[in-house]
């Protein structure tokens, strides 16, 4: 199923438009969709289409060479190239003599891997635009699910194809509305809780049957030896990185709550003066985030690391440490502490702030909002007046206005709606240099009337249920 991903597709589209050489990077984590986009963008246009595997430099020329003689209506039985430096020299001799009115798109897949065995490839494909390709106008997309190397190798001002790019994109997960889109007829609530547990990765969001409940699919994907899912952070950070036993000590140890490099590195059994390129490189690619503190009112030394993609989050905080009862076939026992009681709703709650504030985020930029934020975020530090730590789930602000909006998250059936929102007003007033506040509170189900009635005749208080969330479905 292909959903969402509707600004990268326009910003393709009016790449394909100009009458001249262009260059897209396309980029971003494994699973993320980068080949399920550039599949639909390519669908009604010539396509050269080359994807890379881990293998020598013969067989992906190989497997290349085969790729152009089919594309150009030439005979398979030519031999292969010899060198990447003919087999881009061929395609862009080919480009300069191309004569249909719709250019070619050369997509190069997974970059990273032919460069493995031929680093010299980025110089090569940089004498080729810079030789060939230029005059022509033909459309060149690199890809590739190496980060680091993308960022490292293909976009920075060492790289040999610095300032070739016209465009590049950065895939990321899908956010919680666009993630729902990929699981119809399916409720509000369970949404959250799918979203809380696989993210905005389409490849996870794929996985799930519809046709099943939902703790019938965690138990499949996630709580058999056999699931798709069991082992795929193991599977990314082995893939991605060196050393995969020192990132994943790193999130086991974030995951059962240290939020500091001290912290961490102490709990993960790792030398404090090295945490930090851990952290560094699994922050690079978006797994972990360092939050502060949004609105002011608490020091830099409030900054947390925290696992941001909440499939990581979930499979670190109930998978992963039970891997051993798993693989002893024990994961049916272990599924219901991970899909219901007071840890998973715990969990969840926090997953369902991450999805408020992604609907603020929409709702600003919809200019739905009372103002318009520029930043967004969540606030947490000391309560002077009642001498105790205490947070705020929601938090969007316009410095320049000195606008302020503050948001409550209750994930449960019932609570004290007016002690929420005493509260909520009172912690607003712990972010300082503000001069109007708004406020709201996302509930999981509807309110009471007189909470209601207290909204309406309350300026700047505005009540959402979690069905509202998903009203642009």
């Amino acid at each position: 199923m292909f959903v969402a991903r509707e600004r990268e597709l326009a910003s393709l589209e009016q790449m394909y438009r100009k009458n001249s050489f262009q260059m897209a990077i396309i980029y971003g984590r494994r699973r993320v969709g980068k080949t399920a986009l550039i599949d639909r963008f390519i669908e009604d246009k010539p396509a050269l289409y080359f994807t890379a595997q881990q293998r020598t430099i013969r067989q992906n020329l190989e497997l290349f060479s085969m790729q152009v003689y089919e594309f150009f209506s030439m005979p398979q039985t030519l031999p292969a190239f010899s060198s990447w430096h003919d087999a881009i020299a061929f395609v862009a001799d080919k480009a300069a003599s191309w004569t249909d009115s719709r250019p070619f798109v050369f997509v190069f897949d997974e970059l990273p891997y032919a460069v493995e065995t031929e680093p010299s490839l980025p110089s090569v494909l940089q004498t080729a635009i810079d030789h060939g390709f230029v005059q022509t106008n033909t459309k060149i997309i690199l890809c590739g699910s190496n980060e680091g190397f993308m960022e490292s190798e293909v976009l920075s001002n060492r790289s040999p194809l610095y300032g070739r790019r016209t465009m590049q994109i950065h895939l990321q997960p899908f956010d919680y509305l666009d993630a729902a889109k990929m699981l119809p007829r399916t409720s509000h609530e369970d949404l959250i809780v799918y979203y809380a547990t696989f993210g905005g990765t389409p490849y996870y969001l794929a996985q799930i049957d519809t046709a099943e409940s939902y703790t019938e699919n965690v138990r499949r994907l996630c709580f058999s030896p056999h699931g798709l899912l069991y082992e795929e952070p193991l599977m990314l950070l082995r893939e991605e990185l060196r050393e995969p036993a020192f990132y994943n000590s790193t999130l086991d140890a974030i995951a059962a709550g240290a939020t500091s490099s001290s912290r961490i590195a102490e709990q993960a059994g790792i030398n404090p003066n090295s945490i930090s390129r851990y952290l560094r490189i699994l922050d690079g690619l978006r797994i972990i985030e360092k939050a502060v503190p949004l609105g002011g009112g608490s020091s830099s030394r409030d900054a947390r690391w925290r696992i941001k993609d909440p499939f990581f989050s979930y499979w670190y905080r109930f998978v992963s440490r039970y891997l051993g009862s798993i693989e002893e076939g024990a994961g049916d026992a272990i599924v219901p502490y991970a899909t219901q009681g007071q840890a998973f709703a715990t969990y969840v709650g926090k997953q369902f702030e991450t999805v408020c504030l992604e609907w603020v985020r929409r709702q600003s930029m919809e200019g739905r909002l009372p103002f318009a934020a520029l930043e967004f975020g969540q606030w947490w530090g000391t309560d002077p007046e009642k001498r105790e730590q205490t947070d705020i789930g929601v938090v969007a602000t316009n410095s320049i206005e000195h606008k302020l909006l503050v948001g409550e998250c209750k994930w449960r059936s019932s609570f004290n709606e007016s002690a929420a929102i005493e509260a909520l007003e009172h912690r607003s007033t712990l972010l300082k240099g503000f001069i109007r506040r708004y406020f709201m509170l996302f509930t999981k189900e509807e309110t009471s009337k007189t909470t209601q009635e207290k909204a309406y005749a309350r300026e700047g208080l505005q009540l959402v249920t979690a069905n509202e969330l998903f009203e642009e479905l």
